[in-house]
């Protein structure tokens, strides 16, 4: 068995404008003094990190290694979220996506797509050449819109999603592998890799491809009501990223799993700091180590009532206290008696 890594921290959801939010090495000196000890970091926000200088320059992936070194923090992964999203748009949200990509591209979605797939091929050098082994991303959506099938789907049109959905996907993959990467895609609603089932189909249609793999979030399986520990016991392998994100369900009278359209605050299911919602992970870290899952726990916070920063404050020691350091010697070696053939034929009636 294997220990888990952390604890760790998704930057994406601090970044900002002030201080110390806004620069690596500012936010770096915050998330230390929390006690975390990676952070995961969004590759889209310059202000925090340049990927096309990551993917072209090794001296300055390791100008960044040093500083946080320098301050007891290692990176976990590269994120890819937004960039990922625009690998396959939906055109009932392209006006909505544009905001992921530069003015350039904006109300062109082909030039859009071409822009996300190199970023997503940036990635793949930087993560290589920081010596990261997992990167975390979104695949997309051409379905999501019919998850739904009312009016009835037309015949074979998830089918045909899912084709083009892997068709976009195989040569970014091809290129993580070229570089020792795996790609682990945030199962997520929204996402047309959104639960098990959907990501059976996508990994089919490029081949069991080697660098397709999971990000673990428990969250989105919470208010899908989907069996999250079981989910673990099934994937396992696949796994290769883990966000530490808490939610509840607490379906009424008015509103269940789809919300109304109500805000996070007044939906069922919505997300909590760690400790506030209804994740049980204690049963979450002792599958991860009984699994041999060695990568990070990050903290991932997203809370419809508490503030950030108490959220990552708390997030770190909770973290911390359900890591499990896996023993290396079962509990009862101390009575064993030994490899013993002729009693253990003895033992059977058989010698």
């Amino acid at each position: 068995m294997k220990t888990i890594k952390g604890p760790g921290i998704f930057l994406a959801q601090f970044a900002g404008d002030a201080a110390p939010f806004n620069s690596l090495e500012t936010i770096a000196d915050w998330v230390a003094g929390l006690g975390y000890k990676g952070i995961q970091i969004p590759s889209w926000d310059g202000r925090l990190f340049d990927l096309e200088k990551a993917a072209t320059s090794q001296t300055y992936c390791d100008e960044v290694k040093g500083l946080l070194a320098d301050k007891g923090l290692e990176i976990t992964e590269l994120s890819t979220h937004l960039q990922g999203q625009l690998v396959a748009v939906h055109p009932a949200f392209d006006a909505q996506f544009d905001g992921f990509a530069p003015a350039s591209v904006h109300g062109n979605p082909v030039a859009r797509q071409e822009w996300a797939v190199q970023q997503l091929k940036h990635a793949a050098k930087a993560s290589a050449n920081l010596g990261l082994k997992a990167h975390a991303s979104f695949s997309g959506a051409f379905a999501w819109p019919y998850f739904y099938p009312w009016p009835a789907r037309p015949a074979g049109l998830v089918e045909d999603a899912f084709d083009e959905l892997a068709r976009r996907w195989k040569p970014i993959l091809d290129v993580f592998d070229e570089n020792g990467v795996d790609v682990a895609y945030e199962i997520h609603p929204g996402e047309d890799l959104h639960d098990g089932v959907t990501f059976e189909m996508f990994l089919e249609r490029v081949g069991n491809h080697p660098r397709a793999n999971i990000l673990y979030d428990p969250s989105h399986f919470v208010l899908q009501q989907l069996d999250y520990l079981a989910f673990i016991d099934i994937y396992h392998e696949r796994i290769k990223c883990f966000h530490v994100k808490d939610a509840e369900f607490r379906p009424n009278g008015r509103s269940g799993v789809y919300g109304g359209y109500q805000s996070w605050v007044d939906r069922p299911g919505r997300f909590r700091s760690l400790g506030d919602g209804q994740v049980d992970f204690a049963g979450i870290f002792s599958k991860m180590a009984a699994n041999d899952f060695d990568g990070w726990a990050v903290l991932e916070w997203e809370c419809a009532l508490k503030h950030p920063e108490v959220g990552a404050a708390e997030g770190a020691p909770f973290i911390d206290r359900h890591i499990i350091k896996v023993t290396e010697h079962a509990f009862d070696d101390f009575a064993a008696g030994g490899a013993d053939r002729a009693l253990n034929a003895r033992l059977m009636g058989i010698g």
